[in-house]
């Protein structure tokens, strides 16, 4: 055999596996972190391709740092419509109408009631706020034979309604049916909200999701955040949105343990990764050699991530290039991230594909990124305009022989024991970005070079 496809039994003790070489883990969220360990287990150098909608927060979080690849499929199928969400709480006369409408476009309805102990009190209660529908019940401790039957009988369109527990989760396709009503949503996970409004609006109809909660004050924060974020997204394809979020509420989880979560809101997940990555960039750079042995200069000749940029043009996204406020705020996101000539040259060849010819604003916001990604290289700390002169601050100029450096540097730039001053030119003909690229090019081949270290040492000695 050369593909077997399974659920849990594989893990067990008893199966084993010849040469196994790929693991395919669909709808990855409703696995654990020690399922897919034991796969591993199986055989080291085994392959993984997970696939979710929602990847869970450990996943994720080592997706973002590199640790796995991610790839996404963004585009969503023809005729499919956003689904239409409701969050507040329970009101009766909601639910009748809801269900009644859907039963005048002759479609159906799910109700969740994630409860087997009160899932048919839940269901005589339905049948008293709308007696014109026919309900059913399914949950996972039925028999098998009865579950069957329930779902067949609704899958045929016998029933109008189906008040089940979350066993419709996952790989249920009923394109009759639109209308989406859950009870107690605040008790489920957002993972399992996105997947629950997963199951409506599979056609080409307008479909309605309602998630009813008790009052906001017996509700916990996290509760509240989790409503909140499936109330917000509900655009298509928010499952990566989602997970996003879920991953700054529950945390990032351990890269080499088996948690899925963490704590990690007391730091901000931005923030926690900048300076994980800081982290990484200092213990590579000691390693290498590039590091000062002097603990007082450590900061100045590590690698910095921050550095401050502002300079006298316009740089933003226009809105009527980019009418839309979510997209602009995603594309900002993703300047923010580019650390590479290539990528930074390849956002503005998609810029200028998707919105047309590109602004003069847009390519200063392109050219600020050429400048910041220079700077980081260079060790600049800042490039600021003071005085109608461009000032580009870095730590340890007190220290060099800084006539050499001024010489080394042409462009009539002048260097001061806190900053390399470079003359702004009020003609208009003439460019002073450029040179300033060039400026910031020669700092790093003489940072790369180690000039600022070696000098201090010789001089100190």
């Amino acid at each position: 055999i050369d593909i077997v496809i399974g659920t849990h039994r594989l893990l067990g003790r008893d199966v084993s596996f010849n040469d196994l070489g790929l693991l395919i883990i669909d709808e990855e969220q409703r696995f654990g972190v020690t399922h897919k360990e034991r796969f591993k287990q199986m055989r080291t150098e085994v392959d993984v391709l997970t696939l979710t909608a929602t990847p869970i927060p450990r996943t994720l979080y080592m997706s973002l740092t590199g640790v796995r690849d991610i790839s996404m499929i963004q585009t969503a199928p023809e005729e499919r419509l956003p689904v239409m969400t409701h969050v507040g709480r329970r009101d009766d006369d909601l639910i009748r109408q809801a269900i009644l409408r859907e039963m005048d476009r002759g479609g159906q309805i799910f109700f969740v009631h994630n409860r087997v102990q009160t899932i048919y009190y839940q269901a005589e209660r339905l049948a008293e706020i709308v007696p014109e529908a026919t309900i059913g019940v399914g949950h996972g401790q039925m028999a098998e034979a009865e579950l069957e039957a329930v779902m067949s009988q609704f899958a045929a369109g016998e029933l109008d309604v189906l008040t089940s527990t979350s066993i419709i989760e996952a790989g249920l396709d009923i394109p009759n049916a639109n209308t989406l009503i859950v009870d107690r949503a605040e008790l489920f996970g957002l993972a399992q909200l996105y997947q629950l409004r997963g199951r409506v609006g599979r056609s080409a109809n307008r479909a309605y999701a309602y998630f009813f909660h008790p009052p906001l004050n017996t509700l916990t924060p996290e509760a509240r955040a989790r409503l909140e974020t499936i109330a917000e997204q509900t655009e298509l394809g928010a499952g990566m949105n989602i997970a996003m979020r879920d991953l700054e509420i529950r945390g990032a989880g351990d890269i080499l343990g088996v948690r899925q979560h963490g704590q990690i809101a007391a730091v901000g997940f931005h923030l926690y990764t900048g300076m994980l990555s800081q982290a990484i960039s200092r213990l590579r750079a000691e390693r290498e050699g590039k590091i000062t042995v002097h603990p007082e200069r450590e900061e100045a000749a590590a690698p910095r991530e921050i550095v401050t940029i502002d300079l006298p043009i316009p740089t933003y996204i226009p809105t009527d290039y980019v009418p839309d406020i979510s997209l602009r705020i995603q594309l900002y996101r993703r300047m923010a991230d580019l650390t590479s000539e290539e990528a930074i040259a390849a956002l503005a060849a998609e810029l200028a594909d998707r919105f047309g010819e590109r602004p003069g604003p847009v390519d200063n916001l392109l050219y600020q990124l050429h400048v910041k990604r220079l700077a980081l290289a260079a060790g600049v700390e800042a490039v600021t305009n003071e005085s109608g002169q461009i000032s580009l601050r870095k730590a340890g100029l007190a220290h060099v022989d800084r006539l050499a450096l001024q010489q080394s540097l042409g462009h009539n730039v002048r260097v001061s024991r806190t900053a390399i001053w470079l003359p702004r030119a009020t003609d208009e003909q003439i460019d002073w970005k450029d040179t300033l690229l060039e400026i910031l090019k020669r700092i790093e081949k003489l940072t790369q070079a180690h000039l600022f270290p070696k000098t201090i040492i010789m001089q100190e000695n």
